[in-house]
């Protein structure tokens, strides 16, 4: 009985001093740089989030936060980084909607199940943007070009099987044409398929209204549609596609998670302080000023969406023919 009783008592100290271990590195943390992955090209909206949350999460924890930019693969490359790093809490990233897409055009192995979900901080509807001198000075002026043209028009916006992919392909499938309708060619993001539409190496880019805001609002980008519910009060004169008789909508989203693994402790404080940051006059200026959607999900909110959309996104990757 009383060796019973050791052991017992053994185990609940074993239990209590490994609590307080956790409880001492939760507090601790973060004690050094934390490196802060991008998924996506610099200048591209996925960029401009992940400094700003970058930046004043420095100010919250009073460590360095570097964003580091991790392209290729259409967007495997960046959340292999985040899910394959070590799950400490100093290397977190930007997940985007790209990790309930990308394993099922069969890119990589990597979904949502292999990160730890902290938060959603953003979301932005894909929209219909051509150059300003373009012959299309309607939505309809467009279509009716695609239709007595197919295979003419290039389009752009993420890599093969993103999300502005995914937005062409379901809006071309609502319309009632093939997805190969438009030719889809593959870019590194937003920001480096603009320069090619600028360039003449596309005629369109299914891209989301922020991330062409600085063309637009120069006068070199003209949106003709936005995939919402809702017109966007940044762009009052573009039209939603339901208005114009189309029912698809499609978003792209960004939150921040951290490795499979990372302690239930340093995912908390970091739930906390990223919150925070959501909340801040500094954070909520930046994201109205370049008319990025702000949307809040706590990490629990966060899983359940994740699996969600894992699911709808890849019903409607199906249907539309680019699921391999």
């Amino acid at each position: 009985m009383k060796a019973k009783k050791t052991i017992v008592l053994m185990m609940a100290l074993g239990m209590l001093f490994s609590f307080s271990i956790r409880a001492v590195k939760a507090a601790d943390y973060p004690n050094r740089p934390i490196t802060f992955v991008c998924p996506w090209g610099a200048g591209g909206g996925t960029d401009a989030c992940s400094r700003i949350i970058a930046m004043l999460l420095k100010k919250e924890f009073n460590v360095p936060v570097n964003v580091v930019n991790r392209t290729g693969g259409s967007g495997v490359v960046g959340h292999t980084a985040i899910a394959t790093a070590k799950p400490d809490g100093y290397t977190i990233g930007m997940p985007t909607v790209e990790i309930t897409m990308m394993h099922w055009v069969g890119l990589t192995e990597i979904t949502y199940k292999d990160i730890t979900p902290v938060a959603l901080v953003n979301a932005d509807p894909s929209a219909i943007n051509v150059l300003a001198d373009s012959p299309w000075k309607t939505y309809k002026d467009l279509e009716n070009y695609i239709r007595q043209n197919p295979g003419k028009l290039r389009n752009s916006g993420t890599g093969q099987g993103g999300i502005w992919h995914l937005g062409m392909a379901g809006w071309l499938k609502a319309i009632g044409l093939s997805p190969e309708t438009i030719k889809w060619i593959p870019s590194k993001g937003a920001a480096p398929a603009l320069q090619d539409l600028m360039a003449g190496g596309i005629e369109m880019s299914t891209c989301s209204l922020p991330e062409a805001a600085t063309l637009i609002e120069a006068g070199k980008v003209r949106p003709l549609a936005i995939m919402a519910d809702e017109r966007d009060p940044k762009f009052p004169d573009t039209p939603t596609l339901k208005e114009l008789g189309i029912n698809w909508t499609c978003a792209a989203w960004r939150g921040v998670a951290a490795p499979k693994g990372t302690p239930p402790e340093i995912i908390s404080a970091l739930g906390k302080a990223i919150a925070r940051v959501h909340k801040s006059d500094d954070f909520i200026k930046f994201m109205k000023n370049r008319g990025y959607g702000i949307q809040w999900m706590d990490a629990a909110q966060f899983a359940k969406f994740l699996a969600e959309a894992d699911q709808n996104n890849g019903e409607v990757m199906k249907a539309a023919g680019i699921v391999k």
